[in-house]
């Protein structure tokens, strides 16, 4: 199995761990902050899934469709999270819409909230990037 392929399929196991952090108990506080730092809806958790099962299905299908999975999960979840840190709202969860900007931060706060649409969606855009150009 290639690298993307394997790459999706561990996407999709953490899409799913994300997915499901709502309903485990002792990992949102009684604000209903995940570790106590950002607030994840019944939208968030369907995105969640919708994104786990694509990138488990890419992983089983062939390598041009990891590709694909990887390029644009990694383009659209590294866009949402730099949109978070400038206007603190994603554009994913149609937030940005939906709510006024607050303006840019670059606080700790704001920073652990966008890091893991920044960091997952940097990863599968590079490996994305990369395995196209590898012969």
């Amino acid at each position: 199995m290639s690298l993307e392929r394997r790459l999706c399929l561990v996407y999709a196991a953490i899409l799913l761990a994300v997915a499901a952090i709502n309903y485990i108990p002792g990992l949102t506080d009684d604000s209903g902050l995940a570790f106590g730092i950002f607030a994840l809806d019944p939208f968030d958790d369907a995105l969640h899934l919708a994104s786990a099962i694509w990138a488990f299905l890419a992983g089983l299908i062939a390598n041009r469709p990891a590709r694909i999975f990887l390029l644009i999960f990694g383009a659209a979840y590294l866009g949402d999270g730099i949109f978070g840190l400038f206007t603190g709202w994603g554009f994913l969860d149609f937030a940005i819409f939906t709510n006024p900007s607050l303006g840019p931060s670059f606080a700790f706060p704001r920073i652990a909230a966008n890091l893991p649409h920044i960091g997952l969606g940097a990863i599968a855009l590079a490996a994305g990037v990369w395995t196209t150009r590898r012969p």
